[in-house]
């Protein structure tokens, strides 16, 4: 940083000070928890010898606050990932039970939404490709904050849900599959290479409000990779540059995140592991009837209360889901 030249891609100088900011808070976090023992030690030694009882006391609250915090510090230490402290988008899709899965997407959005929120997670929905009866056909946020895309990658695969169905007027048992995307936000990261000639970019008008506000331009914007077919819509903002831009940073997350899932399934197979193709099987099963409870089909955890679950209570799954390596 005290490079003449530092600051002459402002893009990349930007990265590297909220780098050292995050490095900065992560060994203060580190040296200030060695501080609270030491202190500690120090007043237990003078409690004991004084046989202060209420002193003892307020000590053992404190002792139990600091393992609390040092429990959640080894958890950081799971993240430890290239891309971990990254922001994240998110990808929701409905499969296969047409307005069940649509409605669904919209219980899962919400669910993540109602997680983000609990930790100060900035969102923003990308595009919204709504049902035609109920729910959405498939929806794109971006979630940023400390550690969004460690946390959120636990959460990539297939959710399954069993109930009663709220649209059958048999009101019969239904099972609804939708698939969960998770990508690092990676910006114009040098890591992603995107070759102009391979985009095809299309406008259109946007499907935002009507009134006044209603578009008279095309501002919407997809991109289409055509090496990979990978589709890309953004329509959020008022600006077609905006849109575009956006589009762009989806888009790279999505060619990193296929090349993840590459490398992924290439160690998987030299280390003799059974790697699935296409969706696979579900990772987590959210039952609500005709028993409650959430189970992650990978890690064992499971809860019984599915309306916790359902209201952003993930914590659990995410860090068995870490410690299990």
């Amino acid at each position: 940083m005290q490079a003449p030249d530092f600051w002459d891609d402002s893009q990349q100088g930007q990265e590297t000070v909220q780098k050292l900011v995050a490095l900065r808070e992560e060994v203060e976090g580190w040296r200030g928890l060695s501080h609270r023992v030491a202190d500690l030690l120090d007043l237990l030694e003078l409690a004991v010898a004084d046989e202060d009882e209420n002193l003892i006391s307020e000590i053992e609250a404190d002792t139990e606050a600091l393992a609390a915090e040092l429990e959640r510090r080894e958890s950081l230490l799971h993240l430890s990932g290239p891309y971990d402290q990254r922001d994240a988008i998110l990808a929701i899709h409905a499969g296969v039970g047409g307005t069940e899965s649509q409605d669904w997407v919209e219980m899962l959005l919400r669910m993540y939404l109602r997680w983000a929120e609990g930790r100060g997670f900035k969102t923003q929905i990308y595009h919204l490709s709504p049902g035609e009866e109920a729910g959405i056909k498939s929806v794109i946020v971006s979630m940023a904050g400390p550690y969004a895309y460690g946390y959120l990658r636990s959460e990539r695969g297939v959710h399954r849900l069993v109930r009663l169905s709220p649209f059958d007027a048999a009101h019969r048992r239904h099972t609804s599959f939708a698939l969960v995307e998770v990508m690092p936000d990676v910006l114009g990261d040098i890591e992603v290479q995107i070759d102009p000639k391979d985009l095809r970019i299309d406008t259109y008008r946007s499907s935002g409000p009507g009134g006044q506000h209603m578009q008279k331009s095309s501002t919407a914007v997809r991109i289409i990779h055509i090496p990979t077919g990978i589709v890309v819509t953004c329509e959020n903002e008022r600006s077609q540059v905006q849109n575009r831009a956006t589009a762009m940073r989806i888009l790279r997350a999505r060619l990193l995140n296929l090349e993840q899932r590459k490398r992924e399934e290439e160690q998987a197979r030299l280390k003799g592991e059974h790697v699935q193709a296409g969706w696979g099987n579900q990772i987590r099963s959210y039952v609500l009837h005709p028993y409650r409870m959430v189970k992650d089909l990978r890690t064992g955890y499971q809860v019984g209360n599915t309306e916790a679950v359902l209201n952003g209570d993930l914590d659990g799954f995410m860090e068995a889901y870490l410690r299990r390596g």
